[in-house]
């Protein structure tokens, strides 16, 4: 119900507004771009100039930010789908192929504002200010949905560290780290820790992975979330912020 301007000038507006707080360091300019192209409606990334591709948007975007405040730094997330274009896809491919269910998809799939494939080939400018550019991928667990990376149907099999590099970090988001091209934030990961939600112990295997790589490569992230009021994770805090999730604070602590 927003037209691209209407987004541009919120940024413009909000920029203006904070610029002498110093509590207001960085801006995510928008959250989780996202759709596959069967649906019509979709982001991808490229070097056009249309209206949907996110990262020409991400690029007026980070401007209407930095004209107002040239100290910000500008989280910049991905998108949901990416083609595989050595198999000749292109933009127009379906992330799913009805015709042919039991082929492999010719499209690499993602969580919502996690896949930066596009960024290797097609790097966000920023011109004078591209020291400013945070790349900020959002990375889930089985808990969320049972992504294939998770291999849950397969029960003489489960993931590590080196399986998720290989089937969807490296190549979606971690590339950025491993090879030194730009500085990445995790924007959001978590996951229940209890035994109510995560009874088989996988997202607590997932959310240990992300955390012990987190800590090895020296990424910085931000939490999902500090309240209760998301279904699909829970949070730190509970029972009307009255409570503090002391299990899952130990956690994430390290």
């Amino acid at each position: 119900n927003y037209s691209t301007k209407d987004w541009l000038d919120a940024l413009s507006w909000f920029s203006d507004y904070y610029k002498n707080d110093d509590t207001i360091i960085a801006i995510d300019i928008k959250n989780e771009p996202h759709g596959k192209p069967e649906e019509g409606k979709f982001a991808k990334w490229d070097d056009s100039t249309d209206e949907n591709n996110w990262k020409y948007a991400a690029e007026r975007g980070a401007k209407a930010c930095l004209d107002k405040n040239p100290n910000l730094l500008i989280m910049v997330e991905g998108v949901e789908c990416y083609p595989k274009f050595e198999e000749g896809a292109d933009w127009n491919t379906p992330s799913v192929d009805y015709a042919n269910y039991d082929k492999p998809s010719k499209v690499w799939g993602a969580w919502w504002g996690a896949n930066l494939r596009g960024v290797r080939d097609c790097p966000v400018d920023l011109g004078q200010y591209q020291s400013q550019l945070v790349y900020s991928p959002h990375d889930y667990g089985p808990g969320v949905w049972a992504q294939s990376w998770f291999y849950l149907k397969d029960p003489d099999k489960t993931f590590t560290r080196q399986t998720l590099l290989d089937d969807y970090w490296y190549g979606t988001w971690a590339y950025l780290v491993e090879e030194n091209l730009y500085p990445l934030l995790i924007g959001e990961w978590g996951g229940f820790v209890d035994a109510e939600h995560d009874t088989t112990g996988e997202n607590v295997h997932w959310l240990q992975e992300l955390r012990d790589y987190m800590i090895d490569k020296h990424i910085h992230h931000t939490f999902w979330c500090f309240n209760e009021n998301s279904s699909d994770t829970g949070g730190l805090v509970y029972d009307n912020f009255e409570k503090w999730d002391e299990v899952k604070y130990e956690f994430v602590k390290p």
